[in-house]
């Protein structure tokens, strides 16, 4: 069996993650972008990381601003992930018609989400083409949806419950 790039990325696709679209200012500019590549890293102290590719000017903007913003996207905001992964034809503003709310860290909080978590950079490694950018959380808080978006085979995806699942609880 051959191990090549193309395997790699198809195996990949094959896990399902939550979508989330990470937000910072710098310089009284709005920056966003969808991240899949989030997780939760310590309790004590409370830290998250996100993989950002180094190849996008967010990348950059997080390392200047030091603070970010992790925003879990709901199930209906499939607009708003498929709008910061600059998968939209003519959006040159992501955060148009968006009213945000700021953090106590002054990153833009997009309503409707899930929850949100509002970051220091605390760390930053070197993974491959992506940066691992450790936060530490310093804020958090719950929003509006109801059910996650989900990322899995290279698409978006709603969870709907159909009440036939057994609670695994």
């Amino acid at each position: 069996m051959t191990f090549d790039a193309q395997s790699f990325r198809n195996a990949l696709a094959r896990f399902a993650s939550g979508v989330t679209v990470v937000t910072t200012r710098l310089d009284g500019t709005l920056h966003g972008l969808t991240v899949s590549a989030f997780s939760s890293l310590s309790l004590d102290p409370p830290l998250v990381i996100i993989c950002v590719s180094r190849n996008i000017q967010s990348h950059d903007v997080i390392s200047q601003s030091g603070v970010f913003a992790v925003n879990f996207l709901s199930e209906d905001q499939v607009e708003l992930g498929r709008r910061f992964a600059g998968l939209i034809d003519g959006v040159v503003d992501r955060f148009e018609g968006i009213q945000c709310v700021p953090s106590p860290e002054d990153n833009p909080l997009i309503p409707g989400c899930l929850g949100w978590l509002d970051c220091k950079v605390w760390k930053t490694f070197d993974g491959g083409d992506h940066s691992i950018f450790v936060g530490e959380v310093v804020s958090a808080g719950t929003g509006s949806g109801d059910l996650p978006l989900l990322y899995f085979d290279r698409r978006l995806h709603g969870l709907r419950e159909t009440g036939d699942e057994p609670d695994i609880l």
